[in-house]
């Protein structure tokens, strides 16, 4: 018997409510009503055998944040943080979310080779994020749940690599904030998917 791996979206920051392109680390921090979703998180569910996060400030403090509820240290890897906007990062006009909409849309359609201006493509992605999950897989399932604390974004695009998960769908379907993809290993490098929780709208260009 194997854990499973919870894919966690970050909690609410300021640049969520101000639905600006934030991607490069460290970051945006936590809003008051991201903590407490971070908190929430940590209090609804058992701990997992291990607690991890990505090197942005925004996931370091929700893990730290579920970490606190259980009792347990969140370690920080890297490869994790969201997909890199590139040229669009810190900005918040509607033809920039367009734009990176655009690109998003494309990899969902199988463009992976598409790429944020200045920024990363789908490949790119999968080459830091991917041996990640391998090392979780190896490391940490067999003892239980892993969490990974990441970003919205590039939990969607690895959620839909990993599975057999329509593309239309996982572009349709938004992470609300400490909303999880999860997925079950099979096999000997296989994945399939648990559960996907989407969001409630399309207003935060991250999610």
């Amino acid at each position: 018997m194997t854990g499973l791996l919870h894919l966690v979206r970050h909690g609410q920051t300021t640049a969520n409510v101000g639905r600006v392109l934030d991607t490069r680390p460290p970051g945006a921090p936590l809003t008051p009503e991201g903590t407490e979703q971070a908190r929430r998180f940590g209090a609804a569910r058992a701990p997992g055998a291990v607690l991890l996060s990505s090197v942005a400030r925004r996931a370091q403090q929700t893990a730290g944040l579920i970490g606190a509820e259980w009792g347990l240290a969140a370690d920080v890897i890297d490869g994790v943080h969201e997909v890199q906007a590139g040229d669009l990062e810190g900005l918040s006009d509607e033809g920039s979310i367009k734009v990176f909409q655009d690109v998003v849309k494309r990899w969902y359609a199988g463009d992976l080779d598409a790429a944020m201006p200045g920024g990363e493509s789908a490949w790119t992605l999968f080459d830091r994020y991917l041996p990640a999950v391998s090392e979780i897989r190896r490391r940490h399932l067999p003892n239980g749940d892993a969490y990974l604390v990441s970003h919205g974004a590039a939990i969607r695009l690895v959620g839909f690599h990993l599975t057999d998960v329509d593309g239309a769908y996982a572009h349709r379907h938004h992470l609300p904030n400490t909303g999880e993809v999860v997925l079950r290993p099979v096999g000997t490098d296989g994945w399939e998917l648990v559960s996907w929780a989407d969001a409630p709208s399309h207003l935060d260009p991250m999610g």
